[in-house]
């Protein structure tokens, strides 16, 4: 039995339909937090938008939750249809012990090794606040269709404390992008260029394998 991150980006409207979907398939763990979209003004007052404020849920889900799960938000939220929000997976490697597997997975103590082969990767920008936009400027230069952004704070040892110019404990922003695999290292070199460390930015990036994805608009 495999093990994924499951995450879901929706309008903060529907974050509480979607954790409940979450939950009524029996999933362990659900997790939400807010962010925004990274949409430029001019394509909110192209698509009649207000808003981009986002809901981001996510739990923990084994393959038959998984497909159950995509298969009740398609029917229900219609999350398969882009500008819906967009829901993905994220292959677990490990856990750390008995106990948190059994957790995680209802009491089970079976795991299994994540595939290698994957289609899209989710690209994770961790930057000073308030640089999101230089950031996605450069990932969408380079192909990036759009992302989302989270507000967190880094837990450095002291505040101030720099790390190859990357400041430590200050306030941060954090933007998830998922991208075609071939677009990624494109994208991630573009941000490390125009936004990355020894930059007012100071963007860090890294990209995680997708199993699993709906809500993407298909590629020209």
């Amino acid at each position: 039995m495999q093990l994924y991150y499951l995450i879901s980006v929706t309008d903060r409207e529907r974050g509480k339909k979607m954790a409940a979907l979450y939950e009524n398939c029996g999933l362990h763990m659900i997790l939400s937090t807010l962010g925004r979209g990274t949409a430029t003004h001019e394509q909110l007052s192209v698509l009649g938008l207000e808003s981009t404020e986002k809901s981001i849920i996510s739990a923990v889900a084994n393959d038959e939750e998984l497909n159950k799960i995509f298969t009740a938000a398609k029917r229900r939220l219609f999350i398969d249809i882009p500008g819906n929000g967009v829901m993905l997976a994220v292959p677990i490697k490990s856990v750390a012990g008995g106990r948190t597997l059994s957790y995680l997975t209802g009491g089970s103590l079976k795991g299994g090794k994540p595939k290698v082969e994957f289609e899209h990767e989710l690209i994770i920008v961790i930057l000073n606040e308030g640089y999101s936009d230089t950031v996605m400027d450069a990932a969408r230069a380079a192909g990036a269709g759009g992302g989302t952004v989270l507000h967190a704070k880094g837990t450095g040892s002291s505040r101030g404390e720099q790390f190859f110019g990357v400041r430590l404990a200050d306030e941060k922003d954090m933007v998830y992008i998922i991208s075609h695999k071939d677009e990624k290292s494109a994208i991630m070199q573009a941000i490390s260029q125009q936004a990355g460390p020894g930059t007012k930015a100071g963007a860090i990036c890294f990209s995680l394998p997708v199993s699993a994805v709906a809500g993407l608009r298909a590629r020209d």
